[in-house]
Formats: C-alpha cells, structure tokens, sequence
C-alpha cells in the first residue's frame, strides 16, 4: 500500500508541476507582452509629446516674429508721425511699441535659447533692429531738439536706410524656415500618431489573443483540475477499497498520538463499527499498559523520519487480547514538511501462540536425553535439540541448515539409501547406525525415524531420534567375550587335564628309562624326550593358569618395586632404540595381591610393546590413583565401584585393528611369526587381572600405538595396616 500510495503521489505532484510551470509561462509571457507594450506606448508617447513642443515651440517663434514684425513697424510709423506733426499721442505710441519690440525680441531669445541654429540668426537680428531702435531714437530727438527740417535732412541723408529693408528680409525668412520645420513637425507628430494608432490596435489585438490564450488555459486548468479532482476520487475509492480489503490494519497517526485514519479491518480488529470511534482519539488507548512506552519511542522516531517494527498487545473494545507487529514509516506532511505516522499492523497472536508451544515443546525435547532432530527431505537439518548438542558436539546454530548426511557419516552407504526408500514408503524406520561426532569420533545409535507430511499429504521432513548404545554394544561385546572365553577356558582345562594324564605316564616312563638304558646316546634321547615333556607340562600349566586361574599367596603388593624391576629388564634385555619412560607417583595405592603373577602380567604387556616396535619407539608406563564411581562402571563388565590403581603400558608401535582387538585374549590367538609366541601370554595375564579383582581396557589405531589400562583394585586401609603392623613385627623380632 505504501508503494501504491507513493507511485500515486509522484504522479500528483508531476501533473501538479506541469501545471504550474505552464502557468509560469503564460505568466512570464503576458509579463513580457504588457511589458513591451508598455515601452512602445511610452516611446510613443513621449515622441507624441516631443512633437508637440516642437510644434508649440514652432508656433511660438513663428508668433513672436510675428510680433517682432508689426510692433517694429508700427515703431517706424508712429515715429514718421511724431516727426511729421509732433503730436504727444504719436509719441507715446512710438515708446509703447518701441517697449512692445524690446520686450518681442527677450522673449524670441528666451524660446530659442536651446537651439544653436536659432540662436545664430537671432543674434543677426537682435542688433539690427536696436540699430534699427537707436536710429528711429535719434531721429525723435533730432526732432525735438532741430525741428523737421534736420529731421529731414537726417533721412535723406542716412546711411542706413537699407536696415529696415534686412530685417524685414531677416524675419521673413525667418518665418519661411520656421514654417517649414513647423510643417515637417507637423508630418513628423502625424505620423507618430498613426504608428501608435497602428501600435495600439496591435497591442490590443496581442492583448485579446492573450486574453483567448488566458481564458482557453483557464479553461483548460479548470478541465484539468475537474478531471483530476474526479480522477483523486476515483483513485480514493479504489485505494480506500485497496486499503479495506487488505488482510491487515493499517493507521494513519498525527504527531501528536491521535489517529487520522484506519481500514475496514483495523476496525473489526478494534472491535468497533465506525471510524467515528477512534478517529482523533488516543492511539495508544487501546495498547497494553506496558507496551505503551515502547509504542512511544517508535512513534517519535517515526516522527522523527525513521522507520521501525515493533511486537506489542493490544486489547479490542470487547476485551479481546491481540498480540501485534506493526512495521512503521514516515509520511511527510507537504504543507509544512513533518512528518506523520503510517502503520502496518499484522495479527500475530497465533504465531505467538505457536511459538509459546513450540518452546515447550523444544523444553520437553531439550529435557530428553536422546538426540532429537529433524531434517528436511533434501536432508538440511530443521532442528536439533540439546540432546543432540551433547551427543555430537555441534551447537544448534552451527548445524540448522546444513546436511545431516554430510555431517554425521562419511560417506552415503546403502544402509542409509535402504533406511531413506524405507521411510518414504512405510512412514517410519528403526535400526542401529554407526556416525561421526565432531571430534571424530565413531558411534553407534539405535535410531527411529518418523516420516512428517504436510497438509496435502505430501512428505516434509523426518523426524529422527536417536539414542547412543556405543557403551552397550562394548559391554555387550566384552560380555560375549567373557562368555567365549570362559568356554574356551573349560574345554581347554578338560583338553589340559586329558593331556595331563597322557604326559605323566610318558614322563615316568622316560624317567624309567633313564635308568635302564645308561649309554649316552641313549641318556641324550631320553634327555630331549624328557625336556620336550616337561614343556608340554609347564604349557599345560599356562593353559590351566588361564582356564582355572592360579591361587597363589596374596599379600599387599607395592608396585613401586616391582615398576623398578620392570624398568631394569627392560634397560637391560630391551633394544636401545625403545625409550622407555616410566611416570610412577611416591603416594600410589597399594595392592593386594601374588608380586608373582602381576610379574608376569607386566612381563606379558611390556614385551608384547617390545615386539609391535621392530623399529623402536616410546615404551611409556604410568600408574596413578584411580577411584570408580557408579557412572564409570560402564566402561567395562567387570568395572565394580571403588579405589583402583590403574597401570597404562602405551607403545608407538604398529597398532591393531578392531577386528585383532576383539580376539587378543583368545588363547592361543597370535598375530606373531611362527614359533615366536604361543597366543597365551595375553589370556593369561586377562585371568591374572581378573583373579585379582580387577579388569583391562585397551585402546588401539593402525600406525599409531597401542595402549593397555589394567585397573586393580586397591587395598583397604584395614590391609595396609596390618601390613604395617607386619613390618613393624618382623623389625620389632630383627
């Protein structure tokens, strides 16, 4: 929704843009329109103006030299009258023109001031006619002071009578040149006005296209907005359908903590029928009171322009418990860039409800103490509980998802292929496999398999259970080795005493003859005979040592001396490439039992080193305080609880395979050349051990070394002291 919504959005904001960068133009070009018609009709207008003050200024000269012409000669003429008739009236005519002609020829100066040209002429002008002005002065006072007669001599006489004749001619032309430029002026100001007629009626034709352009974008805009206001409600309803008929609630919060909006689901999730209910309301009313802190952080971060999840319980208007997960986002507020909370709300009660069963469910499976698991039909493992963790080793997290074969076998062997077929068509499977743990380590399990289907039958996972016999199989083994042995022990004790019986008449017999027959090649044979018998008696012995065991005197047995003696056979009698490395502790145990015979039981084990390292080696023999506890019994049949001094002989020699190991107490079982052993040496020292209450353990691997461990109990404090009250006796007598 969150998408739909945005891709909506963009293109709202898009049509929005386009619209408004349209009107810029049409506004940035109207600007532009008014604006050059504004400059032509202030160009125009100003021309207009210009022209006519040139006109004004044309028709003002043209007056003033109009009225420099008559008042001058209406001077001239009251001034010929007061000449003529010296009438007083005549003379005050002639000084109210001669004021008047002055006063024309400032004022002519004045209008012409800013034109060079015109300035030029009437600097021509204005002296003539005060020339002019001086003469027709002087003449009135010649008048005056002469009479008429000077007068007239005066004029007839004048030199400058051609002056009236120049300024006349002056002004006219003047006035010629002045009507010219008022008529050009005139032309100039005519057609100025028909071009800004002209630009006028251009401007307002630009004007009304703008204004049709104006109206039919107006138009256009209204259109656009009816469509796009009827296209919003169309793309509401369908998203508010969208939104209505999503499977999960979704809310629209303000800042401040109210709710805005919320779907048809939301409210049936709210258990509320209208909208009104909730809208402006308090979000976090309907919240578990101890969820509503967290709620609050993640609705200031989401104000805040982050997104965010969050797991938390709600309660419905009915009392409905509802466990939730909202995943959160901003939604920025166009009008003044915040930012409000949009949520997406998913009931998650029943996978909350699942969970809490599941980890029961995985408690009750930790609590087994068989490996639990289960594998997919691809075989990547599903779960594995702590059972199993203990059983192989590997953590849960270091396993889920990996494939089990690969992990607990080396190899897939056809009793796996069988076992898989098996399952798929039955549905289950139960047998004993052999795996790898993670150090290694070979196992044996008796494992059920269960095949899980899913809801349209088809297969899903196995189910696996699997509980390690590995002790019981070896306790078994040793069991049926005891058994074994025990019935070699009374057949080879009943073919002992019958070979008894035959040799004891055949050793009287050549001891009868011994006497009889007295030459030496005579007593030779005999000898040999007699030798030959006596071995096949002490064979017999061993053979009876081992199926009956030997009583001898039992007293209490420090090992210390006898490790010394061993050490010294073997410094003496061994090969120097053996090392030998003896680790005996100053506190060991005692024990109580024949020195002889655990003689021979060190004898047996330290030669038997001897002979599996041709090629020399490390012979290493250490014995240590050893107490047995009820858990420690399953290491061996014959294991009792108590206190034990255990003696470990450890070559680096060639090594067994499982299969010798499983014969090497046999009688008569050798895997020495022909005629250097007999295969009684280890089956009697086993009858030794046992006689003495104690049993043996043996480790091997091919091309590594073996290592023999023989437990013997150790001796009670009672024992020991009545040892010590025997030594004390016997120094006491010394």
């Amino acid at each position: 929704m969150e998408v739909i919504c945005g891709r909506k959005g963009d293109r709202m904001i898009k049509k929005w843009y386009r619209v408004q960068k349209l009107k810029a133009i049409f506004i940035i070009l109207a600007l532009v329109v008014v604006f050059t018609n504004a400059l032509v009709f202030y160009g125009n207008t100003v021309k207009l103006i210009h022209n006519q003050q040139w006109v004004t200024s044309s028709y003002q000269v043209i007056t003033q030299l109009e009225s420099i012409q008559y008042p001058l000669k209406d001077t001239e003429t009251a001034q010929r009258n007061y000449l003529i008739t010296a009438d007083a009236d005549d003379l005050q005519t002639y000084l109210a023109a001669y004021q008047q002609t002055n006063s024309n020829i400032q004022t002519l100066s004045k209008l012409t001031a800013d034109n060079h040209q015109k300035q030029q002429w009437i600097s021509l002008l204005e002296p003539k006619i005060t020339n002019r002005l001086n003469i027709l002065q002087q003449e009135i006072s010649l008048r005056q002071n002469q009479g008429l007669e000077a007068v007239r001599q005066q004029i007839l006489f004048d030199e400058n009578k051609q002056i009236g004749k120049e300024i006349r001619q002056l002004i006219h032309d003047s006035l010629k040149a002045e009507q010219n430029l008022l008529q050009l002026r005139m032309q100039e100001s005519q057609a100025s006005y028909q071009k800004a007629i002209v630009t006028f009626f251009i401007a307002a034709i630009v004007d009304f296209v703008l204004v049709a352009l104006l109206y039919d974008l107006l138009w256009r805009y209204i259109r656009q907005l009816q469509q796009t206001e009827l296209a919003r409600r169309q793309s509401e309803n369908r998203l508010r359908a969208m939104i209505d008929a999503e499977p999960e609630c979704i809310k629209l919060i303000a800042r401040d903590g109210t709710l805005l909006e919320i779907n048809a689901y939301g409210l049936a999730m709210m258990e509320v029928e209208s909208a009104d209910v909730l809208i402006g309301k308090p979000i976090d009313a309907v919240i578990v009171p101890e969820y509503r802190a967290a709620f609050a952080d993640l609705h200031k971060s989401i104000c805040q322009g982050k997104k965010g999840t969050l797991e938390f319980e709600i309660v419905g208007f009915k009392g409905t418990r509802r466990y939730m997960e909202t995943y959160a986002v901003p939604l920025r507020n166009e009008s003044d860039g915040t930012f409000i909370h949009l949520a997406l709300m998913r009931d998650i009660t029943q996978q909350k409800q699942a969970e809490q069963k599941i980890r029961e469910q995985g408690l009750l499976l930790d609590v087994s103490t068989d490996a639990i698991l289960v594998r997919n039909i691809h075989n990547q493992i599903l779960f594995w509980n702590q059972g199993a963790e203990r059983l192989y080793g590997w953590k849960a997290e270091e396993v889920v998802g990996k494939n089990v074969l690969q992990l607990l076998d080396k190899e897939i062997s056809p009793q796996l292929e069988d076992v898989y077929l098996r399952v798929m068509n039955t549905g289950e499977w139960r047998g004993e496999l052999h795996q790898l743990t993670r150090e290694g380590k070979v196992i044996i399990v008796e494992s059920r398999w269960t095949l899980i289907r899913d809801d349209n039958g088809q297969p899903k996972s196995i189910l696996s259970v699997n509980t390690e016999i590995t002790q019981q199989k070896k306790l078994e083994a040793q069991l049926l080795r005891s058994q074994r042995l025990e019935s070699i022990g009374t057949l080879a004790s009943g073919i002992a005493h019958d070979l008894n019986n035959i040799l004891s008449p055949i050793l009287m017999s050549v001891q009868l003859l011994q006497k009889k027959l007295p030459d030496s090649q005579s007593q030779q044979i005999l000898q040999t005979l007699e030798n030959n018998v006596k071995r096949g008696a002490n064979l017999l012995k061993q053979v009876l040592s081992f199926a009956r065991g030997i009583e001898g005197k039992r007293t209490i047995v420090q090992i210390q001396p006898l490790m010394a003696e061993m050490e010294q056979i073997i410094a003496q009698t061994f090969p120097k490439s053996i090392i030998c490395q003896i680790d005996i502790p100053k506190n060991l145990w005692y024990v109580r039992g024949d020195t002889t015979q655990l003689h021979q039981v060190l004898i047996n084990l330290v030669i038997n080193a001897r002979d599996a390292m041709p090629n020399g080696g490390i012979l290493r023999i250490v014995a240590e305080n050893l107490v047995i506890g009820e858990h420690s019994t399953q290491i061996n049949i014959d294991a009792k609880v108590g206190s034990y001094i255990a003696i470990v002989v450890t070559d680096t020699g060639m090594g067994m395979s499982s299969s010798v190991q499983q014969k090497i107490f046999e009688p008569f079982f050798t895997t020495k050349e022909v005629g250097k052993g007999t295969g009684l040496g280890l089956s009697t020292a086993l009858g030794i051990i046992k006689n003495h209450g104690g049993f043996v353990n043996v480790y091997s691997q091919v091309g590594r070394g073996t290592q023999f461990t023989v437990y013997l109990p150790a001796s009670t404090f009672r024992d020991t002291h009545s040892l010590s009250q025997e030594l004390e006796s016997v120094i006491g007598d010394g």
